[in-house]
């Protein structure tokens, strides 16, 4: 199900990030008192009450040295393009001024909901600046403190009010639903042709043809798919070109729905730190994954190159050690018909559900074999587990002190988990808590 998406606009030094670390509740942006400091991630998930959503952090773009209008433009049109909701950020300290207005009538034209936060309001004595700012035409001003959370619950209150409803196509249980996510030009379109075996979706050397996401249903041996190529920009534009952050973007909401994410690499530019950080997400969605180099059809290589390519995708790609690697050549057709059997694979393991007598017996074993190490004359005793969730399988491990699982001996855990079970392609997730 794809999630309402809330977008964080305005001018440098507003304090965008600090709200947006807030509302995410870590400390995903960098944040400094500095104008344009803004260079980690831009997107994260997030949640209010019974609202999940995801949120994006504009002053993350980065887009070199234009000046200052055509940066806050660009990223205005970012907003008005993936956003459902646009939350408008001032600061209430400086009160309204001429790039605010500037701002407030890029965002005029967006017809998208916005919602206007002036921030910096650190205690009920100032609250009275916030009046200066209905004269921007954007309705109730929401006084917010970043520094200090002030004012949030209000500010999500209302933008929650403008989330869309959800209108997701619903397939059935058994139709596995697999997505390609990759930067601009690694191939997905082409791709998914290759699979269909006709130009279903528009492909071209120009990164960024693909409109938006594209379900396309697809029957191969019986088994039902819906394949979904998920979009590398929406349009021309120099932000588009030259802001590879904006195929992240394009890649959440595809990623939502689907079990399987094919994390697609460009063979002939090789491994680019965008893909990782794309991948990652696939990761902490809890999707199944397989890594695919495509364009293999373009690479140098000789008998050793397919192993050698395999040993830096594990080094690079360490967070995805679970994931199978294929190579593919969508050009030629080569290997492309041999991912579908592992998409069946792995879209099973992540599936899967183990009796909980047998991964008693397995966690046991582990134990007597490996036993938890001492922490202050403190030793760790496992009761109990049970696998409480799949997609991705999740496991609750009932212990005497949940403080004293180490993550490396979490990890011993996972890894005999996996030795056992045929968990290839699928995260696991362990879960530690106290025996009642």
């Amino acid at each position: 199900m794809a999630k309402p998406v809330i977008a964080i606009v305005g001018r440098p030094n507003v304090g965008k990030s600090t709200i947006f670390n807030r509302i995410v509740g870590e400390r995903v942006s960098i944040v400094e008192d500095v104008s344009g400091v803004t260079r980690d991630r831009i997107y994260s998930s997030a949640d209010w009450l019974t609202h999940e959503f995801n949120i994006i952090d504009t002053g993350g773009i980065d887009i070199g040295d234009e000046p200052f209008l055509d940066q806050i433009r660009e990223q205005a049109e970012i907003a008005m393009d993936e956003a459902d909701v646009i939350i408008f950020m001032t600061n209430g300290r400086e009160g309204v001024t001429n790039a605010d207005e500037q701002v407030a009538k890029i965002l005029y034209r967006t017809n998208k909901p916005v919602v206007l936060a002036v921030n910096k309001v650190d205690n009920p004595d100032m609250r009275d600046m916030i009046y200066d700012f209905y004269s921007l035409g954007m309705g109730e001003p929401f006084p917010i403190s970043g520094s200090h959370g002030l004012g949030l619950g209000d500010l999500l209150d209302e933008a929650a009010k403008h989330f869309p409803e959800v209108d997701d196509v619903e397939y059935d249980d058994d139709v596995i639903k697999f997505s390609l996510i990759g930067r601009p030009n690694v191939g997905k379109s082409s791709l998914v042709n290759a699979f269909l075996g006709d130009e279903r979706v528009i492909v071209s050397d120009i990164a960024g043809t693909t409109r938006d996401a594209i379900d396309t249903p697809y029957t191969f041996e019986g088994q039902e798919y819906v394949i979904i190529d998920t979009a590398g920009m929406r349009k021309k534009g120099k932000v588009y070109e030259s802001t590879e952050k904006y195929s992240v973007l394009r890649a959440l909401r595809g990623i939502e729905r689907s079990d399987v994410v094919l994390v697609i690499i460009n063979g002939e530019e090789g491994i680019q730190e965008q893909d990782k950080k794309i991948a990652g997400y696939a990761h902490q969605a809890g999707k199944a994954v397989i890594i695919v180099m495509n364009k293999w059809d373009a690479v140098d290589k000789d008998e050793k190159t397919m192993n050698e390519k395999t040993k830096l995708i594990r080094e690079e790609f360490q967070f995805l050690d679970y994931a199978p690697i294929m190579f593919t050549s969508a050009k030629t057709g080569k290997r492309v018909h041999n991912l579908l059997p592992v998409i069946n694979r792995v879209s099973e393991n992540h599936a899967m559900r183990i009796q909980s007598s047998i991964l008693n017996e397995v966690i046991s074993d582990a134990v007597a074999r490996n036993p938890a190490p001492t922490d202050k004359g403190r030793r760790l005793r496992i009761y109990y587990a049970t696998q409480v969730a799949i997609k991705p399988p999740t496991f609750v491990v009932f212990v005497n002190e949940p403080e004293l699982m180490h993550f490396t001996y979490e990890r011993f855990l996972e890894n005999r988990i996996r030795d056992t079970f045929e968990f290839e392609g699928t995260p696991i997730r362990i879960i530690t808590r106290a025996r009642d």
